[in-house]
């Protein structure tokens, strides 16, 4: 079965044909870790973990890298207001930024470069470019010279002129040209900094992917994933500077980029691009706070991940409503002996069609109807263990029914905790074996008014929060 992709850079869906089908290599820039992220910055750890898991599932191996961008000017000012070293800053968001996607069931990468252990294989792609003559040396700066690299423009499929205008450029007297981008600047005392052949001083941002990819993974690699807005510059930059370090050699094969997550504009009812310049994001660690994790995972997944996504309650409350009734087809059925289950060839074709995931989840829904349908416990047990399986690809339907019905509704500050609640469910078992009805109904009751339902079984209560 065939695997499919848009590749940003011929713009057309391509048949995915691997350099070696054997180890898969495919990098995703990741976070600078300055703050914690917003759900716009969630949209890619979740897309691209996504076609991991489907790329897994077709390969014997996948070497997935994605980076911690760990030096940069936003760390750098936090460090000095605070008056820490950039490693605490770092540290402490890069460990937030695990933790937060984490909860939205993202796998690790095999491999987690950070730039600053990768500054010797910065330093030397930089010399490498000047010795070839695509780089140049100014004032302590070393910049990249974009008119010797003819394809320059070819990803964004725009001209130079173009570019320089709808980009913000720093304008400097060291410029061969305007458009000329940064490989390494100077550091003062107070900035971090390390020695180089150009003096003290720390890296540009488009250099630190280029060079951990050339370690980590090699010249030329499967898939390179981001979000839309790294397309110019920064992978723009990056295609540049790889494709002339290594004389021409192709870079990437497949470029994949997620669009925007939008948000409604306070003032009016047109929705903006998500993002922390505008102020009006929302960080993943505060929707965890009240929602769980799953609940955004699918959120994020119910729309192609090509297209706009528009974040709103609504959305939320969608998201919720799909999962109830997946883990509601689920209750009562025993998939443990099942021996082997394949995944429905349905919602592998979906994805396998460039992640096409709102197909692939209404597969979900196909599956629970089936379930809903079937009167025969056997093949009830059998869609089960399908829809499961199914589901995997998408990292969901990872909790037991039980654990989602318990956590489906937040727990208010001084509201009854999962031990409370157990107490006064078999309080309300003894209180019925007893004949004290009227204890087991006030039990009832007092259970509603917390918003706690109870559902009597045959295999015994259970209970969910509304």
């Amino acid at each position: 079965m065939s695997i499919s992709v848009y590749n940003t850079l011929t713009q057309k869906k391509e048949l995915f044909q691997p350099t070696d089908p054997n180890n898969i290599k495919m990098y995703v820039c990741g976070p600078t870790v300055y703050n914690y992220i917003h759900i716009g910055n969630a949209r890619p750890a979740v897309v691209f973990d996504t076609l991991y898991r489907l790329l897994k599932h077709h390969f014997p191996k996948v070497t997935y890298a994605r980076n911690i961008t760990d030096v940069d000017d936003k760390i750098n000012k936090a460090a000095l207001e605070q008056n820490v070293d950039i490693r605490v800053i770092s540290d402490k968001f890069a460990d937030a930024y695990r933790e937060d996607i984490h909860q939205l069931n993202v796998l690790p990468p095999d491999v987690e470069p950070r730039a600053t252990e990768n500054i010797d294989q910065m330093i030397d792609m930089i010399s490498r470019l000047i010795e070839k003559g695509y780089a140049y040396a100014a004032e302590g700066h070393v910049l990249f010279d974009v008119q010797a690299y003819e394809k320059y423009g070819e990803l964004s499929n725009r001209s130079l002129e173009d570019m320089l205008a709808g980009a913000r450029v720093e304008v400097a007297p060291y410029k061969k040209y305007a458009g000329d981008f940064v490989l390494w600047k100077p550091s003062t005392d107070e900035l971090p900094g390390w020695d180089s052949p150009w003096g003290r001083g720390r890296p540009g941002w488009h250099i630190e992917c280029s060079a951990m990819i050339e370690r980590h993974l090699g010249t030329t690699i499967d898939i390179h994933g981001g979000g839309q807005d790294l397309t110019f510059p920064h992978h723009e930059n990056e295609i540049a500077q790889s494709t002339c370090a290594h004389d021409g050699e192709t870079y990437v094969k497949y470029w994949m980029h997620n669009g925007y997550i939008t948000i409604q504009n306070k003032d009016s009812d047109s929705h903006e691009k998500m993002s922390k310049s505008l102020g009006n994001f929302i960080t993943v660690r505060d929707l965890l706070s009240e929602i769980p994790g799953e609940v955004v995972r699918f959120a994020l997944l119910s729309a192609h991940y090509r297209s706009q996504l528009n974040w709103s309650s609504d959305l939320i409350e969608q998201a919720y409503t799909a999962l109830d009734k997946l883990y509601t087809a689920l209750r009562d059925i025993n998939v443990s002996e099942v021996e082997t289950t394949a995944v429905s060839t349905t919602l592998l074709e979906a994805l396998n069609d460039d992640l096409n995931t709102p197909i692939a989840i209404a597969e979900l829904h196909h599956l629970a109807k089936q379930i809903n349908k079937s009167d025969s416990e056997e093949e009830k047990s059998q869609i089960a263990a399908q829809l499961i399986a199914s589901a995997q690809l998408l990292g969901l339907l990872t909790h037991t029914t039980e654990e989602w019905f318990k956590s489906r509704g937040k727990q208010t500050e001084g509201g009854l905790t999962d031990e409370q609640i157990d107490t006064l469910v078999q309080e309300r078992i003894d209180a019925k074996k007893n004949k004290d009805f009227a204890r087991a109904d006030q039990i009832r009751d007092e259970l509603k008014a917390a918003g706690i339902e109870l559902e009597d079984t045959r295999d015994g209560t259970r209970w969910q929060r509304a």
